[in-house]
């Protein structure tokens, strides 16, 4: 499984819609596209949420990021993430 974050921006559609349901729903559709859900984080500035998810590849994360943008509003950017240790290791 590979990590990726998800840097997602509300519309105003989104934010009339926040609820804790919507979260579960979220989740729900992240392990329905095969992920996992690692963290959620909400934002202050350039994006609103900042979301963590293991996935077996990019195209599971794009269907899922796609996913949740239609059901959510919320526009999704996403981008495999590497843990230092990762990096160093690949570097090398």
């Amino acid at each position: 499984m590979a990590t990726f974050v998800m840097l997602g921006t509300y519309s105003a559609e989104a934010i009339e819609n926040i609820s804790s349901k919507r979260t579960k729903q979220a989740e729900d559709i992240i392990e329905e596209h095969g992920g996992k859900l690692q963290s959620i984080y909400i934002l202050l500035g350039e994006y609103d949420i900042h979301v963590v998810a293991e996935f077996p590849d990019m195209q599971h994360a794009m269907k899922a990021s796609i996913a949740l943008t239609k059901a959510t509003d919320i526009s999704f950017s996403t981008s495999e993430a590497f843990t230092a240790e990762e990096f160093d290791a690949l570097m090398s």
